[in-house]
């Protein structure tokens, strides 16, 4: 569950973007990058519960169910962070890795009425962001009794309703693409996720 942690930075380059990210506002970019921030910041402090309070709602629907119920989801957290702290585990910090992207998800439609007319116009509703990460964490291995350090590349998934500044996150360690195509169908099939991956660091 250590992979719940969020790291990011508003000093991520936003500059020589893909072209099919170049109708996305830049502003969209810095807001998920703070709210990604912001949760990293509770995360290192302690605040494990945070991750589920701001996790996707289907998001989150769908891992409660798995494992029986919300009050279940939210004791397994209890667990693993109190089994972090038995194993001498402790997050330390997180940083930028890379650069964000952003793609317009939730198809909807708007009516407007034009020269007295009512005309229907298809859109998308929300803005979905991959934001890479990188989290360091101290850990005991193998009972040594020196500490090592631990550098964890992942990702976040951040989800906003267009219009509105409030995200929720899916951990990007635990969801495949089809997962995520499951929830957002207008996901290109061949999306490809940032990568994962754990080493130890001096």
């Amino acid at each position: 569950m250590t992979r719940l942690i969020l790291s990011l930075a508003l000093t991520t380059c936003l500059c020589g973007q893909d072209t099919e990210f170049e109708k996305v506002p830049p502003e969209i970019f810095l807001s998920a990058v703070a709210a990604v921030k912001e949760l990293g910041e509770e995360v290192v402090r302690g605040r494990y519960d945070i991750a589920i309070d701001r996790m996707y709602p289907q998001w989150k629907a769908r891992a409660a169910k798995r494992i029986g119920g919300m009050p279940e989801l939210k004791e397994q957290l209890d667990r693993v962070s109190k089994e972090m702290l038995r194993r001498g585990i402790s997050i330390t910090g997180f940083k930028p890795e890379g650069k964000p992207k952003a793609f317009e998800v939730f198809p909807g439609k708007k009516v407007e009425v034009i020269d007295g007319k009512s005309v229907e116009t298809q859109l998308h509703t929300k803005w979905l962001v991959l934001v890479p990460t990188v989290t360091t964490l101290r850990a005991m291995i193998d009972g040594d009794p020196v500490a090592v350090n631990i550098e964890s590349t992942g990702f976040q998934v951040a989800v906003c309703e267009k219009g509105e500044d409030e995200w929720f996150f899916i951990d990007g360690a635990s969801v495949t693409v089809s997962e995520l195509r499951s929830l957002f169908i207008t996901l290109p099939k061949d999306l490809k996720l940032p990568p994962l991956e754990k080493k130890q660091i001096r």
